[in-house]
């Protein structure tokens, strides 16, 4: 399957959230409730217009259609989207802290074709030239799977609150990219 990859645009921002939702809800109710689901879709998951603005997010394409989508960062928000209230714009040292990978989906129907190792290696390849020497982020249970295939190595699970009695299990990985190729 042919598909591109570019910068995420504003105006891409509400096919982002539909494809966030389609993703969630098809890939990931094998590891998650319904009630998670819709709980992290109102903090956790959801588009981070932050990104855009730095350049750091893209979309992936087939003809017109965004199939995915996924970025990196250079600030201290580990994730989340533009409703949470406790994001930090403040930016990171590439010396010594962790660039952070953020907010990757695919759509269920382009699943396991390669979309999330393109943007995978993306991600890598500018937080290296921007200089820093190691990658963090928080993985939920199905991305987990894609990240160990790409070298990160999973710390222990967290349980992340979403409101009333409702906790989601994300698991932050890190991966040491300096002497990567």
């Amino acid at each position: 399957m042919k598909f591109t990859i570019r910068k995420a645009e504003l105006a891409d921002v509400p096919s982002i959230q539909l494809m966030i939702a389609e993703s969630v809800n098809g890939l990931g109710a094998e590891d998650y409730s319904q009630e998670q689901i819709d709980g992290a879709l109102k903090t956790a998951w959801g588009v981070d217009t932050q990104l855009i603005h730095d350049s750091t997010y893209f979309a992936v394409l087939d003809g017109a259609q965004l199939i995915g989508c996924g970025g990196w960062s250079f600030r201290e928000t580990l994730f989340g989207n533009d409703s949470e209230e406790d994001r930090s714009p403040q930016q990171l040292n590439a010396n010594t802290d962790a660039a952070k990978i953020r907010a990757f989906f695919v759509k269920p129907s382009h699943a396991r074709i390669g979309i999330g190792s393109v943007l995978m290696k993306e991600c890598e390849k500018e937080a290296r030239a921007k200089g820093f020497h190691r990658l963090e982020l928080m993985a939920t249970l199905p991305g987990q799977r894609l990240y160990s295939r790409h070298g990160f190595v999973a710390s222990k699970p967290i349980e992340y609150p979403l409101g009333g009695n409702v906790f989601i299990t994300f698991v932050p990985m890190k991966k040491d990219i300096k002497n990567a190729t």
